[in-house]
């Protein structure tokens, strides 16, 4: 897949295949809506366009109280998007500016003169173009006038419930990691590197390796103790992971410390995926050292266990 942030640098296209939107956590729904995409396109022999926005628009259009924690960083979502065999991920910075273009010069402009648009695939309920007036009606109307096909997924839904980044938000807060891992398709993760902590962790026989996000608006889950993987070099290592301000020893900083059960070595610099497979507990304070020791060492445990259970 090519990542484009000039519609300048896609070459000369001779029809296209496109779906539009933030894409943000390319969950199921996101899954579906790609997939017809790639298919279309391989049907049509024409190339696969993604056209999606960052910042996200709440970040620019919105207040403070708009804000919403991200699912996926840029490029989460880019490497999550070429896995579905998208030919061309076009990412468009949104600012305010753009923001004020209408719906009709988008597909004017965008969709039909620079991508040459044969063929569009919006997901239910699509709106675009200043003050969202643009509607999967008028673009049944435009692909009319401008001789491109439309259309619209339904609601994609699992076990009765539509999938949303909103309901996945809420359950990667609420410790729901299997319901979050059923919108997703796989275990929500967090990308970043590896720095220097405090060391402690090892004075009690359980190093750390201490997480600084790559996005520093992505969504934190909920504080606790967690059964995870890691992976660090192409390779996965079982893990424990705490995310928390660590009452017992600091109570001050917040932090997310994974202990990697069967590892030994110098991750310091190192990019890391870390990925949540269930909960294990609330962070809590103890009487000391050793009485965290030893929870920690029950933690671990439990940790073995469900890592175990829930396989690769």
């Amino acid at each position: 897949m090519k990542l484009v942030r000039d519609l300048s640098e896609l070459p000369e296209l001779n029809g296209s295949v496109v779906t539009d939107g933030m894409f943000d956590g390319v969950h199921l729904g996101h899954q579906r809506i790609l997939q017809q995409v790639v298919n279309q396109a391989k049907q049509m022999g024409l190339p696969s366009v993604v056209l999606t926005y960052w910042p996200h628009p709440r970040y620019v259009l919105g207040g403070k109280e708009q804000r919403i924690s991200l699912l996926s960083s840029l490029e989460e979502k880019a490497d999550l998007i070429a896995e579905q065999g998208i030919d061309f991920l076009h990412v468009i910075p949104f600012s305010k500016e753009f923001s004020q273009m209408s719906h009709v010069d988008f597909v004017r402009e965008i969709l039909v003169r620079k991508l040459q648009t044969r063929h569009l695939i919006v997901g239910y309920d699509h709106r675009f173009g200043q003050n969202r007036l643009g509607d999967i009606r008028y673009l049944i109307s435009a692909g009319v006038q401008f001789g491109f096909d439309v259309t619209e997924i339904g609601k994609q839904e699992i076990e009765d419930i539509a999938i949303s980044s909103s309901k996945i938000r809420y359950s990667l807060q609420h410790y729901l990691l299997d319901s979050a891992r059923q919108f997703l398709g796989r275990p929500y993760s967090i990308r970043g590197k590896i720095v220097e902590g405090d060391k402690r962790g090892r004075t009690i026989g359980f190093p750390t390796a201490n997480l600084e996000q790559d996005e520093i608006d992505k969504l934190i889950p909920k504080d606790g103790v967690y059964a995870t993987r890691c992976q660090i070099d192409g390779q996965w290592f079982d893990s424990m992971t705490n995310i928390g301000f660590r009452p017992t020893v600091d109570g001050i900083h917040h932090k997310i410390e994974s202990h990697l059960l069967d590892f030994q070595g110098d991750l310091y610099g190192k990019k890391i995926d870390l990925a949540f497979f269930a909960p294990l507990r609330q962070e809590m304070k103890f009487a000391g050292l050793e009485e965290l020791k030893n929870q920690l060492s029950l933690d671990r445990e439990q940790c073995r266990k469900i890592l175990l259970y829930v396989g690769s």
